[in-house]
């Protein structure tokens, strides 16, 4: 383990290698698999079908998948989910071969895709602080952040530009080699195994997870500190979806108005990353949680009471809402991870990733009625106020305030 430790930056950035490649070849099919929905179906009801095969099982499945990461090689669970989702996507690849590329089969490979993305991402999550200093893993999640802006910045050009050249079949299979250089770099990188208890017991799934809340909950302040992540993501996601809808309807613009709107987000994403990888935060994290909350709320109320000729405004809006996500999501689950002991990771992670997946479509159903009766601007207020609730509540709850004890201690050793 030591060993590990000592060379965690060349078993990181292996891994972050492999990720990322995978990571920009999946977003890139994401987009292709939606245009290509719509423009076979024209279907309102195929494309929410697709958004709900893609996140359902990861918030259903999450709290028993938990169970089987926190008792098996994470490693080995790691590398056969990314084989797994290989697998289905190489099915749509002969599929398209033999001109058999139907709906129902694009559906059934994403539900495939999702129960592999289930087991993939809690496991990779759970990982991390075996092979990362507990004091790195918050410039490690700025890493991860700032991967992720750029895979959404430049994923939608270049699969813009494939689109329109190649066939479906042949993204795919980009997908298919991004998902076997990932297994690569996880078979090379070495991860040590961890002592758990009662390895030999037969698995009681039930039982176990129910264990994980037991063990989320009897950690002071950290249900709560999820459940308020539940009612950011009740207002953000659904925010999200109608970005598009806001620029193009309350502020009569067109495709590349909103177009320019996501890009201005992700650049916003980068650059809130870089700072956070750079800085790393304060040093109770859950103050650096509320910074974030602030200013997206900020962000979020200024765009809802915007005139309709304020569509520059809104543009600053976006990359204000954009600088402050990876403060939450950068520290939010290094937080996870450095509070819990490693057997218990997998749960952990798995439950409070559900937990914030199921609360998505409930805000999506909400606020797609509200926006039609009170108009979209509105869900923006709606949104900045639930989001500042969710800062209030983190420094109003004292048990939520105080409960990063590891981030705390810490910081203390190294002013030490």
């Amino acid at each position: 383990m030591d060993t590990v430790i000592t060379n965690w930056k060349k078993n990181f950035f292996t891994i972050w290698t492999g990720q990322a490649i995978s990571q920009f070849s999946s977003s890139v099919l994401q987009f292709a698999v939606v245009w290509y929905l719509t423009d076979h179906t024209g279907s309102a009801m195929v494309l929410t079908a697709a958004m709900m095969m893609g996140f359902l099982p990861q918030g259903v499945l999450g709290p028993f998948i938990g169970v089987f990461i926190d008792r098996y090689n994470r490693k080995r669970i790691m590398i056969i989910s990314d084989l797994l989702i290989s697998a289905a996507s190489f099915v749509m690849v002969l599929a398209g071969w033999m001109g058999r590329l139907s709906t129902e089969l694009i559906l059934v490979v994403l539900l495939a895709r999702s129960v592999g993305s289930a087991f993939h991402n809690p496991c990779l999550q759970a990982v991390t602080p075996q092979i990362v200093p507990a004091g790195q893993l918050t410039r490690c999640a700025g890493y991860s952040q700032a991967l992720e802006s750029v895979s959404q910045i430049l994923s939608p050009v270049v699969a813009a530009v494939l689109y329109s050249s190649w066939s479906l079949s042949g993204i795919i299979s980009l997908d298919v080699i991004g998902a076997l250089i990932a297994v690569i770099t996880l078979g090379i990188t070495q991860i040590p195994e961890l002592q758990r208890e009662g390895r030999d017991r037969n698995v009681q799934v039930l039982r176990e997870a129910k264990e994980g809340l037991r063990i989320l909950r009897a950690k002071k302040g950290m249900l709560g500190l999820v459940s308020i992540g539940s009612l950011y993501t009740l207002a953000l996601m659904p925010t999200s979806a109608l970005f598009p809808l806001m620029t193009m309807s309350y502020f009569n613009g067109t495709s590349t108005s909103a177009s320019i709107v996501e890009v201005v987000f992700s650049a916003g994403l980068l650059v809130g990353s870089l700072i956070l990888s750079k800085w790393g935060g304060t040093k109770n994290r859950v103050y650096t949680i509320v910074g974030s909350f602030l200013l997206m709320s900020f962000s979020l109320f200024v765009s809802g009471i915007l005139p309709p000729d304020g569509f520059y405004v809104f543009i600053l809006c976006s990359w204000l809402m954009g600088v402050s996500g990876p403060f939450y999501w950068g520290m939010y689950t290094p937080l996870l991870q450095s509070n819990f002991e490693a057997r218990y990771l997998g749960r952990v992670l798995s439950l409070s990733s559900s937990i914030r997946l199921l609360s998505g479509p409930l805000g999506l159903i909400v606020s797609g009625i509200f926006a039609e009766r009170y108009g979209v601007e509105n869900w923006f207020l709606i949104a900045g106020v639930l989001v500042l609730a969710a800062s209030v509540l983190c420094v109003a709850v004292p048990s939520v305030r105080i409960c990063d004890e590891a981030g705390i201690l810490i910081n203390k050793k190294k002013s030490e």
